[in-house]
């Protein structure tokens, strides 16, 4: 199996994640809050704040499964599946880099 390549792909997957959470704690806590004086429109505000938050809550446990698996990386077990113990198809891991399971499990 090549480590490097997934570990490659990892720290890529970790950037783009970082990058997205910066921007969503920015919009979420760091603007100036604009709130408009319509009840319309402050209802859509704060669905697009859920939303917002939604997508930062995913993006925090994504970057949690990148970090474990680079540790996995490090310490060779990257690519066994942590149910069965078996190996992880490639396949998958191609799809899902950070997955801890096989298809099976």
């Amino acid at each position: 199996m090549d480590f490097d390549a997934f570990k490659a792909t990892l720290v890529d997957i970790r950037e783009e994640l970082m990058g997205r959470l910066g921007r969503t704690h920015h919009h979420l806590y760091e603007r100036e809050e604009r709130v408009s004086a319509k009840f319309s429109e402050q209802s859509q505000e704060l669905e697009s704040q859920e939303l917002i938050f939604n997508l930062e809550e995913e993006a925090k446990a994504e970057l949690k499964l990148v970090e474990e698996a680079l540790v996995r990386i490090t310490d060779r077990t990257f690519g066994v599946c942590q149910k069965c113990g078996e190996q992880v198809q490639t396949q998958r891991l191609n799809a899902v880099p950070y997955t801890r399971y096989c298809i099976d499990c």
